[in-house]
């Protein structure tokens, strides 16, 4: 059987998804190769000769992929934090600006024993999930109104909890409802969330049209409706000193700021951008 260098086969696959238009064709055509040979990444210029079957595996997937299929829907989890949750068919993908967010919680709670945390809209838990990992000590809250997200999140929950991560408590709700979370009215440190917020009408690309669902991707209201609640519900949960941080879309620099701002027990309102330089995450803290 003859061996094949590994590397052709790299620069085969992302000449494939360069011409599908993927975004990151040499990323996905490398984390399709690792995720064939069930290896980590950097671990591929350890292996310079695969065998033909190797190379047909990976062709197939990479075939997938240009039919533009998320990536993590073929190697079945995406990345957030220290930690990995499974994702497919009927929940929102992590993607990684969220990174940032969760960074400037993990930040905030620096020092912190015990804090309260609730993620809002929490599809498949990844926000909450990342945080019980890093901080053990915490009290993390998840809610979502998608019975296929809190499918997949409640089995993330299960796997992480099965490793030795504090359980989450996850809830059915939804963030309109302005009972939902009543019990922890001023009480919370951290309120986490990536609502829907593209505009409806938007154009969006091919792996969110055809694979993430509508509902947790577009809002109505300019794409302010579903976060106009969570501002109220940060509102009313926090703590004095507590923080808030929600996603939004890049054209909501402006509204989203504005909209915390409002809120007179809010103060110290920012907006942060993406590694791309995009208007990304707003945050704020209670006063």
């Amino acid at each position: 059987m003859n061996r094949q260098p590994l590397r052709l086969a790299i620069l085969e696959a992302t000449r494939i998804l360069e011409q599908a238009g993927v975004a990151s064709p040499r990323n996905d055509a490398e984390l399709i190769a690792a995720h064939v040979l069930g290896i980590d990444r950097g671990r591929l210029p350890l292996t310079p000769l695969v065998d033909p079957p190797v190379v047909e595996s990976m062709r197939r997937v990479v075939e997938q992929r240009a039919k533009r299929v998320p990536l993590q829907h073929l190697t079945g989890w995406a990345a957030l934090g220290d930690i990995t949750v499974d994702v497919g068919a009927g929940v929102f993908v992590p993607r990684p600006e969220t990174e940032l967010l969760l960074e400037w919680g993990l930040k905030l709670l620096k020092g912190r024993e015990y804090p309260v945390v609730v993620d809002l809209c929490t599809g498949s838990g990844a926000l909450a999930l990342a945080v019980a990992h890093a901080r053990p000590d915490a009290v993390v809250y998840a809610v979502d109104n998608d019975p296929t997200a809190l499918a997949w999140a409640r089995h993330n929950a299960d796997a992480r909890a099965a490793t030795g991560d504090t359980p989450v408590r996850l809830y059915s709700g939804d963030v309109t409802d302005p009972t939902v979370f009543a019990e922890l009215d001023g009480l919370v440190d951290l309120v986490l969330c990536n609502p829907p917020y593209v505009p409806e009408g938007t154009d969006v690309s091919r792996e969110v049209a055809d694979h993430d669902p509508p509902q947790a991707v577009f809002a109505p209201g300019g794409g302010l409706a579903v976060i106009r609640h969570v501002v109220g519900m940060a509102a009313r949960l926090l703590k004095p000193g507590g923080g808030v941080a929600m996603e939004h879309d890049d054209t909501h620099g402006g509204a989203v700021p504005e909209l915390l701002r409002a809120r007179k027990v809010l103060s110290d309102v920012a907006d942060h951008q993406d590694l791309a330089g995009r208007a990304r995450f707003a945050t704020a803290l209670r006063g």
